[in-house]
């Protein structure tokens, strides 16, 4: 794929599985969860979470198995498991790095869009340094309607003060997909192992794909 960044004036990312190789930890995460209440994962789980902000997941969680547990119990636990891997364990996503280093040497303003949580964020901040290059980093915690709706994405172009017409977005699911194409953006799919059942359809959506962020250098 092909993009002329002298049209571009941002860049939004969605994190995991988009810009951070992170998708492989959540499944785990989610089925040690319920399995530690005595509960049977099903790859359903997974599906209904996709898009969901975190605290719509710790809902999910908490009103799906009706758990008699406090929301903020359920938050804590996932955080838990989840922060080490995020502060230790994730990457960036092939090529990645290089891009970001060639988006900031042009001058090209950027955002992460993500539906994670806050804390595990800033986690993962601090073991990939997202901040030394993105300049404004919001979950869909922060917006009414989280992702497929483009919510997320109209509230950062408006922080960074660009047209939505000329940003570009990077999404690895369905869902995102579907929000920077509704915030009138152009959008990228991003290969990912934990997606790969949805590779056509990801093509089909989206503007462009890639397996490696060197292939738009």
């Amino acid at each position: 794929m092909k993009i002329d960044f002298d049209k571009i004036d941002a860049v939004i990312f969605d994190m995991d599985g988009s810009l951070v190789d992170s998708m492989w930890m959540w499944r785990a995460i989610d089925q040690k969860f319920l399995e530690d209440r005595g509960i049977e994962y099903s790859t359903q789980v997974q599906k209904d979470l996709e898009g969901l902000s975190f605290t719509e997941a710790v809902g999910y969680f908490q009103t799906k198995f009706n758990l008699d547990e406090s929301f903020d119990s359920i938050a804590d636990s996932i955080n838990g498991m989840a922060k080490d891997i995020y502060e230790y364990g994730v990457t960036y996503k092939p090529g990645a790095r290089e891009f970001l280093e060639f988006i900031k040497e042009k001058g090209i303003k950027t955002g992460i869009a993500t539906s994670n949580s806050k804390e595990l964020v800033e986690a993962c901040d601090k073991n990939l340094g997202l901040s030394e290059y993105i300049d404004e980093i919001h979950t869909t915690d922060e917006v009414a309607r989280s992702k497929p709706y483009p919510d997320i994405y109209i509230y950062i172009a408006e922080l960074l003060d660009v047209d939505p017409m000329r940003c570009v977005v990077f999404e690895d699911i369905l869902p995102g997909i579907s929000a920077g194409l509704d915030a009138r953006m152009t959008v990228v799919a991003v290969e990912d192992e934990y997606s790969m059942e949805i590779k056509d359809k990801k093509k089909r959506m989206a503007h462009g794909y890639i397996t490696d962020y060197r292939e738009l250098l």
